[in-house]
């Protein structure tokens, strides 16, 4: 995919501020000048070849309900069998493997912790494996915004 300048702007310019009001894309694209249509196609498009993982705000978790870092241990085999049974979960995000014993992370959220942990009982279940669970102990803000130098990927 070639990106133009639009795309390279939508990128630019959204890594950090994505607008938080009720019609986001609109905003974006009264700014971009172009439709409110126009950006939604454009980000699925970027999304569809893999430039953007995803769009959409971060929220501070605490805010937001309850949530923490689980793992599985789960057989190489099995993994992406595994990983697809816990994208499914309410309130799961993403989940990655390690190289660990416990080789299939992810995070999980939820409105409360009483739903919190009933979601991880009822995935423990499912899974048929033991959960790991990790409540955060100390929060850390990771900016995930790239400055990225266009001329340097033509």
């Amino acid at each position: 995919m070639r990106l133009d300048t639009v795309d390279k702007q939508l990128i630019d310019h959204y890594q950090r501020n994505l607008p938080v009001c009720e019609r986001p894309y609109l905003e974006m694209a009264d700014r971009l000048g172009i439709s409110e249509n126009e950006v939604i196609s454009r980000l699925s498009a970027l999304q569809g070849y893999q430039v953007l993982s995803r769009v959409g705000p971060v929220f501070e978790h605490s805010r937001a309900g309850a949530s923490l870092l689980a793992a599985v241990a789960a057989a190489p085999t099995e993994m992406d069998a595994i990983a697809a049974r816990i994208n499914e979960t309410p309130g799961v995000n993403h989940n990655y493997a390690r190289e660990h014993q416990f080789n299939l992370w992810f995070v999980m959220t939820a409105p409360d912790e009483r739903t919190l942990d009933e979601r991880l009982d009822e995935l423990e279940q499912r899974l048929k494996l033991p959960i790991l669970r990790l409540p955060m102990v100390e929060g850390y803000h990771i900016d995930l915004g790239f400055d990225i130098d266009w001329d340097a990927l033509s």
